[in-house]
């Protein structure tokens, strides 16, 4: 018999089984002789009140040894299978890929930037020397852009698919079970890129193909159908189903479309700032201590204020964390944030954002490409107020909402390094002032939080892509072009690593559908 409850445990007894066991016999009042194993089934972190606790779901295994199911992929040889193109080898290109050999299908895989290993250097010269390679950055290469800043898998797309299916694939190739259980999970930048490579290696050993340096430069159409792509170096390959999985930042898909006058629409994102803050502020506000025990991770937040209609939230908050550069090009200034698997940095940042709509930016309900121009002249206005060398402009807290130029800046984690600068300068008004009215409010809602230790660095930018390329709803593929899949975070259906792979996968089951 199984019994699944959920129990309070103090941060001191986490790690304790028998202690857990015996909570949960005085809960299910059952003789601890009849308790043959236990499985955590999910963990979390209740900080609501003064006292600490884990959130744990335990399944009590009574009178029954403990079976735990483990996944394991089913891959068979697709050498000769029918082909299927997918452009970018981000979380939803991969994870197509595995979609595509378990259903019999052969991925071709075409990535336009390096394997994960090899991107390594690119982002040296980045981050030491301010220089970056359009082809091969913090978001183009093996992986996407999330290999690099941080590998978060935390998502609210399980009605989309099976989160755990994904999360499963990435244990088999090498991140820890821990991930299965948290209600946030984590892998980490350290981690990352081996499992990337692992998952990689599968594929290529059934059959499947991956093609680095392979930058896509046109996609063929006959007659609305789909029929293959052109790469850069003069290659063609032939399918007639093809994956778009470019990512947020591939602005020259976008533009290839333009070109050949098929279907694109401007879509809403979020802009603003990433806020960093030393993380022993944010823990003791969490936590509600002065010492962080050392059983807790460094402390998580997430803060939704409404200014002047408008809503003012946390995104990809980074506990322990590096504010990455994440420009794409020579003259633009991005940012992004990333945690090693331990979060064991000094700082915590976040990026703290407002929705832009289309109907913020003129012409933008006609001009597909609008919010991205508006997007690009924020970026580069950055750049220049940086001064080169993807220096970003920053300003401390209380002098951003005081309108006051900071005299200096405090220690941060950004490596180009950071200039102090009035960010109304680089931010629009509405975005400056709904920041400006936001911040203290935060200040209201967590202790600490508003201060003059922690930076505001701009701009964030890239939280989701200013252009959507429209899909059917039932097929999945593009109104004007059979075979034609747009997907994931490049097209607008999805944020994140876990999001966007359920939606590489949901694209390949709609191949199989067609």
């Amino acid at each position: 018999m199984q019994k699944e409850i959920e129990l309070g445990i103090s941060p001191d007894f986490i790690h304790d089984e028998e202690y857990i066991i015996t909570q949960g016999v005085q809960k299910l009042k059952v003789e601890r002789k009849r308790i043959k194993g236990i499985h955590i089934r999910k963990r979390s972190i209740d900080a609501r009140s003064r006292q600490v606790l884990y959130k744990v779901r335990v399944v009590f295994f009574i009178d029954e040894e403990p079976i735990i199911d483990t996944f394991v992929s089913n891959l068979k040889p697709v050498q000769d299978a029918k082909p299927v193109i997918i452009i970018g080898a981000g979380p939803a290109g991969l994870f197509a890929a595995y979609r595509c050999i378990e259903l019999g299908l052969k991925p071709i895989v075409l990535e336009r930037g390096k394997a994960v290993q090899d991107r390594r250097r690119d982002l040296a010269k980045i981050n030491r020397e301010g220089i970056v390679n359009p082809e091969s950055n913090y978001c183009y290469g093996e992986g996407g852009a999330g290999t690099y800043s941080d590998g978060k898998l935390y998502t609210r797309s399980n009605k989309r698919g099976d989160v755990h299916k994904v999360l499963s694939i990435f244990v088999e190739h090498g991140a820890d079970e821990d991930i299965l259980v948290d209600a946030r999970p984590h892998i980490g930048t350290n981690k990352l890129p081996h499992i990337i490579a692992d998952m990689r290696n599968r594929i290529l050993e059934v059959g499947g193909e991956v093609h680095f340096d392979s930058k896509v430069t046109d996609i063929i159409a006959e007659f609305g159908q789909a029929k293959g792509v052109k790469t850069a170096d003069g290659k063609s390959f032939n399918a007639d189903h093809i994956i778009l999985a470019t990512g947020h930042s591939a602005r020259d898909i976008f533009e290839l479309f333009q070109r050949k006058g098929w279907l694109l629409e401007a879509k809403s994102f979020a802009l603003g700032v990433r806020i960093e803050h030393p993380q022993e502020i944010i823990d003791n506000a969490q936590y509600h201590c002065s010492t962080r025990h050392e059983n807790l991770p460094p402390a998580y937040y997430s803060l939704v204020e409404q200014v002047n209609g408008r809503g003012v939230f946390s995104f990809c908050m980074c506990p322990g964390g590096i504010i990455a550069p994440c420009a794409t090009d020579h003259n633009e200034i991005v940012v992004n944030g990333w945690s090693p698997s331990k979060r064991n940095n000094p700082h915590a940042n976040s990026g703290t954002v407002i929705q832009i709509n289309v109907e913020d930016v003129p012409n933008a309900a006609t001009d597909p490409f609008a919010l991205l121009e508006f997007q690009r002249q924020i970026e580069q206005q950055a750049f220049i107020l940086g001064g080169g060398s993807l220096v970003a402009p920053g300003q401390r807290m209380v002098d951003f909402v005081e309108n006051r130029v900071s005299r200096d800046l405090p220690l941060n984690s950004y490596k180009p390094g950071t200039r102090s600068v009035d960010l109304r300068e680089v931010l629009p008004d509405f975005v400056h002032q709904s920041l400006r009215g936001a911040l203290p409010l935060f200040g209201k809602k967590m202790r600490g939080y508003y201060t003059n230790e922690a930076i505001l660095v701009g701009v964030e930018s890239r939280t989701s892509s200013p252009v959507r390329i429209p899909r059917d709803k039932e097929s999945l593929q593009h109104p004007q072009i059979k075979g034609l899949y747009p997907c994931a975070e490049g097209a607008g259906y999805a944020g994140g690593i876990v999001s966007a792979a359920i939606d590489g996968i949901n694209c390949v089951d709609a191949i199989i559908k067609a």
